[in-house]
């Protein structure tokens, strides 16, 4: 039973495939929080910015509300 048990985990061990799926996620944080993090900082900018081009695509309605 321990044989088996230290064979499946040599196996983990040597098995690469989840090592990709790490390095794409770390790249993904790597863009996506300092962009996150940039929009919180600016997000009345943001914001105003936002609702500036909605009027100009939609008219003077107001947009929609977040929570329905």
């Amino acid at each position: 039973m321990l044989k088996k048990l230290r064979e499946k985990l040599q196996a983990l061990h040597k098995d690469e495939g989840g090592a990709d799926m790490v390095e794409y996620i770390l790249l993904v944080a790597l863009v996506g929080l300092p962009l996150l993090a940039l929009i919180w900082v600016f997000r009345d900018k943001v914001l105003a910015w936002a609702n500036q081009y909605w009027e100009q695509l939609v008219g003077n309605v107001a947009p929609p509300t977040q929570g329905g």
